[in-house]
Formats: structure tokens, C-alpha cells, sequence
């Protein structure tokens, strides 16, 4: 239940619902210890939130109607108007799906019923990792162990500041460690230009150093460090602009280390063939647990996307990108991405999903579009069927998963609106199917 508690103002009349311990969904982080007040105009974040937190807990969702072609509708004849389409499509694409776990599980069954494909709409960032898992795997921290261990954090080409607000403060920046009462000092490592380093601060830091590079070199940086630690250094002076002697003085640092950790955010790295750089981060790293300890961290996982691959795999033996258009699962990183396909005018329905912010629209397409999103979610033309949705962990409750996937945590219903779930709409469509 929500821990509500009464303030009370002068004459003790009441003056605001506190709420404590709220887990916040709008990026993977899920940072759990956010406090709310909530009044007349809506939910205030009152505490430990950041700027998405407040976007996000604090936005207007009141006065969004279902529609059918653009017109105002009541919520069953939406329904019934998007049964209709997906019963008719031969191939319907699911999109987005910016939701929780219970909103994934019901696009899963929806799917498997209409014998459609399934991808998220920030699969593309998270297959830089999966690449790398599914042919040679790695070796990964969690959130918690890096807080408590790391001595060296190595942020590769991610501006963290901008995906994860709230990461220097609760993961680097810590005074206190559960393993120490006086924990060392902490090196914190750029590999990249124009990252934005005004998170890091407080006593625990010792040193900020920077190897500024141009994003889309940062695997020559790489490279070279991964090189250096397993003894074979380049012959040049300088790696794309980085001398030679900055490489080999981290790669001492990291074998010094107690506990390095590399850190990286996919959608930082957007750029061809930014899955090699998680590839040889993935390899230095091993290189580095022969003698010691080291471990990377993957950031990343906004708009539910790890809920979605978690799912995914847990129900179809897949991560995303799955076909269920032959009666099982049929899965092809390149093959069922949605966007390809809708570039190759594959499919006949796009089906879209997005229930955090209403900055993931979906993309233009020709296709007739049914849409299930946070009111105020940017479209690009008029869909067929709307429904506005509930967000988890502010409209109704739920449960998402943590960035490094070791976490699943409950979302509250803070009863912001009345808005229904994804959940339960799907599940109406395919009882109606």
C-alpha cells in the first residue's frame, strides 16, 4: 500500500498528502527513494527527484478522450474499432511499447494471438549490447555492487547527465560504502568529448580525467586501452587525437584498481558499428578479471526498454524483434525491426504503445496506426484509434524492471488520473479477437 501521511498546516487543517519511498519509472534507473506531496493541482515532486522525475510525476494528463478517426469516442467503441483492425490486418506491427511488465506480458499474448511482430522502439541501442551478450558474452556489475565497490569509473562516449540525471549522485558521488567506513576516493574517467561532467562531485572524488575524443572515434580510444592492458600498445603517439602516454597511463590505473567499472549508455553510442565498442569495453574487461576485478555497467533501458527485452525473453525464449506470424515465435534482430520494416513496406498495421512520456510517438508511416499512449504523445498525423493510457507508477500501479536487470520493483498508483492500463486494454482486444 502507499505510505500516505497527513501534514497538516496552521489550525491543523490539512494541507498535503506526503508520500514516501516512491519508485520513479521515467528512466532505468528506477530510483526508489523520490518523495511526493499531492494537492488540489496534482503531484509535486517534493524530494530526490530530477528533471525527468518532475516531467514526468508532474504532467497534466486530465481531459483525454478515446477517438476513432479523430473524433471523441467512449472507451468501448475505441476498443471495439481497434479489435476490428487488428482482426482484419494480416501482419500488425507492435511498437513502442513504453509500458511495465503486466503492459509487455498482455502485448505478448496480443501478438501471439493476431500473429504479429513485436519490437521496442529503443531495441536498436539495446542490440549494441545484445550483440555483444549473445556471441561473447561479459562480465557485468549491478548498481548496488558498483556503489559499494568501484574505485574507478570509466564512462565511455555516454552522457549520463542527460540519460540518467540522478546516476552520479546515488551510484559515484556516495560518501558512505556498506564494505568500508572510510571508503577510498574515487577516479572518474571520460572517454569522449563535449560529456557532461557537472554531476561528479563531493569529497568521494578524487580525480576527474578526460581523454576528449570525438564520439564517433571513441572505438580507436578503445581499442588502444584494450591493447595497452593486454600488453601489445600501438606504435603511435597519438589515438584519434588522445596521446598515446593519457592511454597507457589508464590502463596502468585500471590494473592498480581494485575494482574498475566501465560504464556505457547504447543510445550515446549512436553511430556504425557501435556494438564493437561494447565488444572489446566487454573483452578489456575479461583481460582485466585474469589478474583482478573489473566489470562493466550498461546504462540505458528508458521507456520500459528493459522490462520489454526482459519479458520478451522470459515468454518467447527471445529479446524483442520477434515474429509470431507462423505461430510461434520467430526470431531476427534485423529481420522484425520495425523500422526496417515499415522503410520496406512490410506489414499492414502499426500498433503503438507508449504509457511513460509523450515524447515517443510513433514514426510516420502510411499504415493505418492504432495508438495507446500517455495524453499529449506527439503524433505526426491522425491514428486511426487512440486510447489514452495510464502511466505506471503514477496513474496505476505495476512493476518495472531495474537497468541492470537484477531488480524488479513495484510501482505505486498514486492516483494522479483514472486513465485505464495498457494492460487491460490489450487484454480486452484479444478476449475479443
Amino acid at each position: 500500500m502507499t505510505n500516505w501521511t497527513q501534514a497538516k498546516g496552521p489550525g491543523d487543517s490539512p494541507k498535503s498528502n506526503a508520500i514516501t519511498d516512491v519508485a520513479c519509472p521515467f528512466c532505468g534507473l528506477v530510483c526508489d527513494d523520490l518523495e511526493m506531496a499531492r494537492d488540489e493541482s496534482g503531484l509535486k515532486v517534493t524530494k530526490n527527484g530530477c528533471e525527468k522525475a518532475v516531467a514526468g510525476f508532474e504532467r497534466k494528463v486530465d481531459g483525454a478522450r478515446p477517438q476513432v478517426d479523430g473524433r471523441d469516442v467512449d472507451l468501448e467503441t475505441a476498443i471495439r474499432a481497434a479489435t476490428d483492425l487488428i482482426r482484419k490486418s494480416s501482419l500488425p506491427l507492435f511498437g513502442g511499447l513504453g509500458t511495465d511488465v503486466n503492459g509487455i506480458r498482455s502485448v505478448l499474448a496480443l501478438a501471439d494471438k493476431a500473429g504479429g511482430v513485436i519490437d521496442h522502439a529503443l531495441s536498436e541501442g539495446q542490440y549494441r549490447n545484445f550483440r555483444v551478450l549473445q556471441t561473447t558474452g561479459w562480465i557485468m556489475t549491478t548498481l548496488t555492487e558498483a556503489r559499494n565497490r568501484a574505485d574507478v569509473f570509466v564512462i565511455v562516449g555516454s552522457d549520463l547527465q542527460k540519460l540518467h540525471p540522478r546516476f552520479f549522485e546515488r551510484i559515484v558521488n556516495v560518501e558512505q560504502s556498506l564494505l568500508s567506513e572510510a571508503p577510498p576516493k574515487r577516479t572518474v574517467v571520460f572517454i569522449g568529448k563535449g560529456l557532461d561532467q557537472s554531476g561528479v562531485k563531493g569529497s568521494r572524488i578524487g580525480e576527474i580525467i578526460t581523454l576528449p575524443c570525438e564520439l564517433d572515434r571513441i572505438s580507436e580510444v578503445v581499442a588502444a586501452l584494450a591493447a595497452e592492458i593486454r600488453g601489445t600498445p600501438p606504435s603511435a603517439d597519438t589515438v584519434a587525437g588522445v596521446p598515446t602516454a593519457d592511454i597507457k597511463a589508464l590502463a596502468e590505473r585500471c590494473r592498480a584498481a581494485s575494482y574498475p567499472v566501465f560504464v556505457w549508455a547504447p543510445p550515446s553510442l549512436a553511430f556504425p558499428n557501435a556494438d564493437l565498442v561494447v565488444n572489446t569495453v566487454s573483452d578489456l574487461v575479461k583481460d582485466l578479471n585474469v589478474k583482478g576485478r573489473a566489470a562493466g555497467l550498461a546504462l540505458g533501458g528508458n521507456e520500459g526498454a528493459i522490462s520489454a527485452g526482459a519479458v520478451s525473453s522470459w515468454q518467447s525464449g527471445y529479446p524483442l524483434r520477434v515474429s509470431f506470424a507462423s505461430g510461434k515465435p520467430d526470431y531476427d534482430f534485423q529481420r522484425y525491426a520495425i523500422p526496417s520494416m515499415l522503410a520496406n513496406g512490410e506489414g499492414d498495421l502499426l500498433v503503438w504503445l507508449a504509457s511513460f512520456t509523450p515524447d515517443l510517438g510513433p514514426p510516420a508511416t502510411k499504415l493505418p496506426t492504432i495508438v495507446l499512449g500517455t495524453p499529449g504523445i506527439k503524433l505526426q498525423s491522425t491514428p486511426a484509434v487512440f486510447i489514452p493510457v495510464g502511466t505506471p507508477g503514477a496513474d496505476h500501479g505495476g512493476r518495472i524492471i531495474r537497468v541492470d536487470n537484477v531488480v524488479s520493483l513495484p510501482l505505486r498508483d498514486l492516483g494522479r488520473s483514472n486513465l485505464p492500463k495498457a494492460a487491460d486494454i490489450f487484454a480486452a482486444i484479444e478476449l475479443a479477437l
